[in-house]
């Protein structure tokens, strides 16, 4: 769900560099830096598995994991996208330096809300069954904030793009269901052989 270089306002990458400055500094003073290889494994996961990309009809998406890295990291999921995204840009143009701050917020942000909200989940139905659909519900959740984000950022940068914004959306909905299974998948394995992860920035 990378923004290309050249199609946000200035405003815009501004307002997301001062974000995503904001966002690191609170994960990088919560890290716990005696997990800061499990830190290190979640961010190349996560730039491994943006770069696949899967044809949906005329466009296309690919997995994004910011759920994934929200419910294991909480805050430290800034540091290890932008970290991830930085490299991307600088090794495969993907999205690009300039955009980096709006596509670290949109990812990270929306990965972070999605851990609060799996944590909270957890709290409210503490039992495995519980902690599966908090899972799945973290997965989908941080797809579809970031969707949500990214479509903000190109909507409010030029209402031409509106339209655009609302096909990156919709493309990335299959993207949900997938990223759910996928955290529930991986958190269930965790529980079982290394349950203190789950507590890794915890807000």
């Amino acid at each position: 769900m990378h923004i290309a270089e050249g199609v946000l306002s200035p405003a815009v990458l501004a307002t997301g560099y001062a974000l995503t400055a904001a966002g690191t500094a609170i994960g990088l003073r919560r890290l716990d830096y005696d997990k800061l290889m499990t830190v290190a494994i979640l961010a190349a996961a996560f730039f491994v598995g943006s770069l696949i990309h899967v044809p949906i009809g005329l466009t296309s998406a690919h997995l994004i994991l910011n759920g994934l890295l929200g419910v294991l990291l909480g805050w430290a999921a800034f540091p290890a996208i932008l970290a991830a995204l930085a490299l991307q840009a600088l090794l495969f143009q993907f999205g690009g330096l300039v955009v980096l701050g709006v596509n670290t917020f949109t990812m990270a942000f929306s990965g972070v809300v999605a851990g609060a909200i799996f944590r909270g989940l957890c709290r409210l139905w503490p039992t495995p069954t519980g902690r599966k659909a908090a899972a799945f519900c973290g997965g989908a959740l941080g797809v579809l904030g970031a969707g949500l984000l990214t479509a903000a950022a190109l909507a409010f940068s030029d209402e031409g793009f509106a339209t655009a914004a609302r096909l990156l959306f919709l493309a990335h909905l299959p993207i949900m269901l997938a990223e759910g299974l996928i955290t529930m998948l991986t958190v269930g394995f965790i529980s079982r052989v290394r349950p203190e992860l789950l507590h890794i920035g915890a807000a």
